[in-house]
């Protein structure tokens, strides 16, 4: 019986140093800080994406302006699409969580004036995490591996 306890403790300890081995390699290969192939962080993210984001920047990270590049009659840019499409996958993570928690007049200064308010008294660091995990696990290949090299660039890498 004794050894019968030994053996289950070993493979215990056996699979989850398995377990974090596996966990520790796959965030070597990551890059940046958002969890868009985390299951379900990106669920999270889609919820409050739902609910926070989407009467901006579109139900299908489409955008709501046809022409979001051009100042609207009020001098400010409209809410650019999160799609592919957009301009969002040029950006690292972290100018990226900075703009959604603070908003972009406090992050770019120099009287830079938005639309997009910051979201620091609304959500937690996590759920904002999660919406841009969501918005990049939306992405094609090419747009996600640019914008990985882009973190890593930035210094982003684990």
């Amino acid at each position: 019986m004794r050894w019968t306890r030994v053996g289950v403790g070993a493979a215990v300890v056996v699979a989850v140093g398995i377990g974090l081995f596996q966990m520790q390699t796959a965030q070597a290969q990551r890059t940046g800080l958002l969890p868009y192939d985390d299951v379900q962080a990106i669920a999270l993210g889609n919820t409050v994406y739902a609910e926070t984001c989407a009467s901006c920047h579109g139900n299908n990270l489409q955008g709501e302006q046809l022409d979001w590049r051009s100042p609207g009659p009020d001098g400010r840019l409209p809410a650019p699409p999160h799609d592919a499409s957009g301009h969002t996958w040029h950006h690292a993570d972290d100018l990226l969580f900075a703009i959604t928690k603070y908003g972009s007049t406090a992050v770019i200064g120099g009287g830079y004036q938005s639309n997009m308010i910051g979201f620091e008294d609304v959500l937690t660091d996590a759920e904002i995490l999660a919406v841009l995990g969501y918005i990049k696990s939306t992405w094609p290949h090419e747009a996600v591996a640019q914008h990985n090299e882009i973190d890593r660039r930035a210094g982003l890498s684990p």
